[in-house]
């Protein structure tokens, strides 16, 4: 994890349009322990990035100039930070391409900062524990997935030439939670709380988005899955042993 090399703290940049947001998020964070960084447009939050190295993206979905949405595809292709959107309740459609693109989480305005706050803390935790410095595991201690191997330890995804494949915290978190209970019927509501530690929502489809993605990378053909199969108004299983 990323610190600032005096404070030793967790580094959190908050990128917001409304000056009145990014005021309250940097006392308010600041007080519970991070350094913490605010940029008003994506013009400021990539000069930050290229000049520092930050933990976490607080990142505003609707923004004048380039968007949440662009700026998140920007950062999950180019820096290894998590991402919290922060997506108005209308915002449904947005928020799902958020997600698509790889934020970790969103939280809908008007939000209560101690909710952001341990929404922060459950990313953080879920990247410190994946160590983008950790070595990847001997070839032979990683589980097959599908077209891929997955590594526990190292909390890794390595496809059949074994090249890392890059997954979301979240990603991985699904991948644990299919790995700890195959062929087992699982329901959106427990796929949410094994992987993301929040209660399923009425016509969440974070699970749905995230489960796409992950077919994608693990799939031999992702429009007919046959590791992480779809059963019709239950959930998904992740399928062992069939030939």
């Amino acid at each position: 994890m990323s610190t600032d090399s005096d404070s030793g703290k967790p580094r959190i940049l908050v990128v917001d349009d409304d000056s009145d947001v990014r005021f309250m998020l940097h006392r308010y964070l600041g007080r519970h322990g991070y350094d913490v960084e605010v940029a008003e447009d994506g013009a400021r939050l990539r000069a930050l990035i290229g000049e520092q190295d930050f933990d976490l993206v607080v990142l505003d979905l609707n923004m004048p100039g380039e968007d949440g949405i662009s700026l998140a595809r920007f950062l999950r292709d180019n820096h290894p930070v998590g991402i919290i959107m922060l997506t108005a309740a209308a915002e449904v459609v947005d928020r799902i391409v958020g997600l698509e693109v790889g934020a970790d989480d969103y939280i809908t305005k008007p939000f209560e900062p101690r909710e952001l706050l341990a929404r922060i803390k459950s990313v953080l935790r879920r990247l410190e524990s994946a160590s983008p410095t950790a070595p990847p595991g001997p070839a032979d201690g990683r589980m097959p997935f599908g077209a891929c191997s997955l590594d526990l330890d190292a909390r890794r995804l390595f496809d059949q030439d074994g090249e890392e494949v890059s997954i979301t915290s979240m990603e991985y978190d699904l991948l644990k939670a299919f790995a700890d209970h195959p062929n087992k019927v699982l329901s959106r509501d427990q796929l949410l709380n094994l992987a993301h530690n929040r209660d399923w929502e009425p016509f969440d489809r974070s699970i749905d988005i995230r489960i796409t993605r992950l077919r994608r990378k693990i799939e031999p053909d992702p429009a007919k899955p046959q590791i992480i199969k779809t059963v019709r108004g239950a959930g998904y299983i992740y399928v062992v042993g069939e030939d």
